[in-house]
């Protein structure tokens, strides 16, 4: 007779299934590179094929909706508020609802995530098509655009602004370069060494000041455990001769909008642009805490600070898009789901007898954490699913964890999943 688990993890096969065709659909978007895929709404479909297969196999998975930890609570709270904003939007209350209604499918992504991915490979596979979908579209977009100034909208969706490619990019580093010290044979090894080449280079050639920044902070994390901490010095060498490369051959323009802010004599058209950038930003930041004072509680509603800020431009500032479009209530949400993440990781950093494997994964995960964090501070980036998903990554993670360690204790002694979540 099948075992109980056995039959469990059967019937999350199809259900994942529809889940691995979200995550490729999103962060792949193959409707860019296939022709007449762009006018099916492939995302719509896959992920209501999973959730209508996640509803068919309810009672047969091994966890609940009420074993979802406190951080997807913050978050479908913070999509409640949004609603709530958007109706009481001062500029523009269709547009707040349907920007709402497009960031809600993230909660739908992360509740599916949490609920069936079980097991460390699966995790490791959902992680792996996010970080070779970004690897792969890194290599399209030098390709396609090359030519064309920093990279804009050579691809779709949110690959088309430079600071949110550049986001992307630095959000799926860390987790390659985990791929990388776990591959096994010289072949795989050097085609992750090409993927984050392509990648390297498309950050670069993005010339996002925040993204760069971003990547300095998630970078020197991911040094710090994967070169100093794992004793793997060359690493550093290679990544200090590989970016001095990249900066001399490709990092001109990138160069001059960061010589643009030191106020200094400007002598070309480019460093032009860049100054003009970092003047609009500023006085963007201004307008955003004007909103901020003037609407405290619900915001302008999600996608509206554009309009209201009068300069048709976002905010450079996640908190502040946060703030300024949802209200100070989702702002505080919004940094309790992410504190949440690095609670997480704080509890696994304790685990014992994590093998070395899962210690690189972890490593990765702190390192594109800590640098979306800090490089929030630099770009608009409340609304992209990345970081979403890195949170949800550490909720499943420290779920699959503890369920291990629950397994190892006496059957009399083991304790029920929420409260070992409660704690987390």
């Amino acid at each position: 007779m099948e075992s109980l688990a056995t039959k469990k993890k059967e019937a999350l096969g199809g259900p994942f299934f529809w889940l691995t065709a979200f995550y490729m659909v999103y962060c792949l978007r193959p409707g860019d590179f296939l022709r007449g895929v762009g006018y099916i709404p492939l995302a719509k479909i896959t992920g209501l094929l999973a959730l209508v297969s996640l509803i068919l196999a309810a009672g047969k998975t091994p966890r609940r909706f009420k074993d979802i930890p406190k951080e997807g609570s913050y978050l479908l709270a913070i999509i409640v508020l949004l609603f709530i904003g958007a109706f009481l939007s001062p500029v523009w209350r269709g547009g707040a609802f349907f920007s709402t209604i497009d960031f809600a499918k993230v909660y739908v992504a992360w509740a599916l995530t949490f609920l069936l991915i079980t097991t460390l490979s699966r995790l490791k596979r959902i992680i792996f098509l996010q970080s070779a979908s970004v690897a792969f579209v890194s290599l399209v977009a030098i390709v396609k655009g090359h030519s064309i100034p920093r990279l804009n909208g050579v691809i779709g969706g949110f690959y088309s602004n430079p600071n949110d490619m550049a986001f992307a990019i630095v959000l799926s580093l860390p987790f390659c370069v985990a791929f990388l010290l776990t591959a096994k044979g010289g072949f795989r090894k050097a085609l992750w060494c090409l993927g984050m080449l392509f990648m390297a280079v498309a950050l670069v050639l993005t010339a996002s000041r925040a993204g760069f920044i971003d990547l300095m902070i998630a970078g020197t994390v991911c040094l710090w455990y994967f070169g100093i901490r794992g004793r793997r010095f060359y690493l550093i060498l290679a990544t200090f001769l590989i970016g001095s490369v990249l900066l001399l051959a490709a990092g001109k323009r990138l160069m001059q909008r960061f010589y643009a802010i030191s106020g200094s004599e400007l002598t070309t058209g480019e460093e032009d642009t860049a100054r003009a950038s970092y003047e609009e930003r500023k006085e963007l930041m201004i307008r955003a805490l004007d909103a901020i004072v003037h609407y405290p509680i619900f915001g302008v509603g999600v996608g509206n600070f554009p309009e209201y800020s009068g300069l048709w431009k976002e905010v450079h500032a996640s908190y502040l898009q946060t703030a300024a479009e949802g209200g100070l209530p989702v702002l505080i949400l919004y940094l309790l789901f992410f504190w949440r993440g690095f609670a997480n990781l704080k509890v696994l950093k304790r685990s014992k007898n994590l093998d070395s494997q899962t210690q690189l994964f972890l490593g990765a995960l702190i390192s594109s954490l800590v640098g979306f964090m800090v490089g929030a501070c630099f770009a608009p980036e409340s609304y992209q699913f990345f970081p979403y998903f890195t949170v949800c990554y550490t909720s499943v993670f420290l779920a699959i964890n503890q369920e291990r360690q629950a397994s190892e204790v006496p059957s009399g002694r083991s304790p029920v999943l929420g409260r070992r979540f409660a704690h987390a």
